[in-house]
């Protein structure tokens, strides 16, 4: 971990940038903060989404991909410890990214101590257990036999299918309700209990930026949900003295 001066150990979080070649100023705003702010960070936690879409690690000299790989390089390279947890947009990231982006890949949920305080951390995904069709389409798509038949196809292939399951996706949330869509509470408290009642539980996907404070068997427990990036870029920064949540300009 690296400091400056008397200034404080930071940790980053951000999730949902859904970085695409269509829409280039959210890339931007990602590079200038990864550039700009998350140099005085010590570490930054991507909890998923990073890419609207990811159809393989075989389209790293994509362009769009390469400025993302590049800046996520250069971060590493300045010393900042960065970690990414998979979405439900960008799962098949894989070894080959994480090796040119300087990353590592954690497993969703990962369990951390950061500054002095127990902290767990999702996409966010599985706890919409609500959304039964979705979580049946994230079991089959999460399964390594899945995986290996889909990425035995050609690139273009891929892609053409993950825009058509886009396309689908988009007209059936609009038949669904915002609780469907929502995490279950049931399936946080079953996830917090699992792993001891952190005191912080961190997620996104939900897109819908929060700070909640939830008691649970008499534990505790402050859930942040991020924001996602088309609107307004947002992160979290934890330090010693706990969680502060930060718009960018």
């Amino acid at each position: 971990m690296r400091t400056n001066g008397n200034e404080s150990r930071r940790t980053l979080f951000i999730s949902d940038l859904h970085l695409c070649a269509s829409r280039p100023a959210i890339t931007e705003q990602f590079v200038r903060f990864i550039d700009i702010t998350a140099r005085q960070a010590d570490a930054i936690y991507i909890l998923g989404d990073l890419f609207e879409y990811w159809a393989g690690d075989d389209d790293l000299a994509d362009p769009h991909n390469q400025t993302v790989i590049q800046a996520l390089s250069r971060l590493s390279e300045h010393g900042v410890s960065c970690y990414l947890i998979h979405g439900n947009r960008d799962f098949l990231l894989g070894h080959e990214f994480a090796q040119a982006a300087k990353i590592q890949i954690l497993q969703d949920p990962a369990m951390l101590n950061l500054h002095g305080h127990r902290v767990l951390l999702s996409h966010g995904d599985a706890l919409c257990t609500d959304d039964l069709a979705y979580q049946e389409f994230r079991q089959q798509v999460r399964s390594s036999a899945w995986q290996a038949q889909f990425l035995a196809q050609p690139l273009s292939a891929r892609k053409a299918q993950i825009e058509a399951l886009r396309m689908r996706s988009e007209q059936e949330k609009s038949g669904k309700s915002e609780l469907i869509m929502d995490v279950n509470q049931d399936a946080v408290s079953a996830l917090l209990r699992a792993h001891d009642y952190p005191e912080i539980f961190i997620h996104g996907h939900t897109h819908r930026p929060a700070r909640h404070r939830i008691e649970i068997d008499r534990h505790h427990i402050v859930r942040w949900v991020l924001g996602d990036w088309y609107e307004q870029g947002s992160c979290l920064r934890l330090d010693a003295e706990g969680c502060k949540a930060i718009e960018l300009a």
